[in-house]
């Protein structure tokens, strides 16, 4: 049906920047919503970024002025980039969208998540 991967994480010291990608495929209609997670050791996975209704986006408070998060729809495909990292970004960050997708003459509508990718923020 449809898979997300994400890439661009690593390790980076204090003040770096990654970019993180999630790349949609599939059977893809069109993509309702798309945003970033991230779940650091030992604390619940919380939403750093996403698109709201009307295109706006959304940022929790510890990450705006530094995250901004962007997407291509003809490539199917998100993006954060992140600045400025600070070691208390160190988490595994998640991509999660809402999709619908095509199978056979029917459209139908799935939340679906990325396998996730590592960001330590370390010096």
């Amino acid at each position: 049906q449809v898979q997300l991967v994400e890439s661009g994480g690593g390790l980076v010291q204090p003040g770096g920047s990654l970019r993180l990608s999630c790349a949609a495929s599939g059977s893809i209609f069109s993509i309702n919503a798309m945003g970033w997670y991230r779940q650091a050791p030992g604390k619940q996975r919380e939403l750093v970024a996403n698109f709201i209704s009307g295109g706006s986006t959304n940022y929790v408070d510890s990450i705006k002025g530094r995250f901004t998060i962007s997407r291509d729809n003809a490539k199917n495909t998100g993006y954060l980039q992140m600045n400025s990292l600070k070691p208390e970004d160190t988490a595994v960050y998640y991509c999660n969208a809402d999709v619908t997708y095509k199978r056979g003459f029917s459209r139908l509508r799935a939340d679906y998540w990325g396998q996730g990718t590592q960001v330590t923020v370390s010096s």
